[in-house]
């Protein structure tokens, strides 16, 4: 017998959600070790959601070494699911106190990467991450939230260091580190979110600034008080009107 048509809430990543509605079977022992899952079709008649968000959503469980492929046989649980990779994923992030937390680790590590980056920065580092600020403003024209992007000048940043672990770990976290997906902004015009994500990119260029000149001291201040003020406008946001999403 077929199974019931389970179509995902529009509010939530699609990929996100069927990744964590597959892993949460998983976890709470629903589906076992060597259980096969059900076919990409299956999936995709299930959930109501495309191809693309089926792979990766596979691809997002296959990384937490949850599930496993076998050639011409297909897709089955992975035998040790208990010693999984650290990870943050985007429904995780569905509180102020969640996304705060992620805020303090990234303070743990960006600070003192900006610190290092503006002494070893090189010119193409520069350049790199002065690319970063002008596809931002791109995104900005745009109209659009300029997740990725802002994500790229901050693994920018990470690289310039020159320790290849700084860079990897920002890459690891990827886009949950950027909070503005998680939380509705809230604003009713495209002016407003032009100001909104304007601001943050006013602190990614004093940042800049700093790392350019070479000060460590004045790249770690900006670093953190951009962090720190991310934490406050996300703080108003929540009080003002509550609602968390993913983008």
């Amino acid at each position: 017998m077929r199974p019931p048509s389970e179509p995902l809430a529009p509010t939530l990543s699609r990929t996100a959600q069927l990744a964590e509605r597959l892993g949460r079977d998983i976890r709470d022992g629903k589906m076992r070790a060597g259980t096969r899952l059900p076919t990409e079709q299956e999936l995709i008649a299930r959930f109501r959601v495309s191809r693309t968000v089926v792979r990766e959503a596979m691809a997002s469980l296959r990384a937490e070494g949850l599930i496993v492929s076998r050639q011409g046989a297909g897709v089955f649980v992975a035998d040790d699911t208990v010693s999984r990779p650290f990870r943050i994923v985007s429904d995780e992030l569905r509180s102020l106190v969640e996304v705060e937390n992620v805020l303090q680790l990234r303070l743990a590590v960006e600070v003192e990467a900006a610190a290092i980056a503006a002494e070893r920065r090189s010119t193409a580092d520069l350049r790199l991450i002065r690319g970063c600020l002008d596809r931002i403003d791109e995104a900005i024209a745009r109209d659009e939230a300029a997740i990725k992007e802002d994500l790229a000048f901050h693994c920018a940043i990470a690289e310039a260091t020159g320790n290849p672990y700084f860079e990897r770990f920002m890459q690891f976290l990827g886009p949950v580190i950027i909070p503005r997906q998680t939380i509705r902004l809230g604003l009713e015009t495209a002016a407003e979110r032009r100001a909104y994500v304007g601001l943050v990119q006013s602190e990614h260029r004093r940042i800049y600034a700093a790392v350019r000149k070479g000060d460590r001291d004045e790249a770690q201040r900006c670093v953190r008080q951009h962090l720190e003020a991310a934490r406050d406008r996300y703080r108003r946001l929540v009080a003002s009107q509550s609602p968390f999403e993913e983008g």
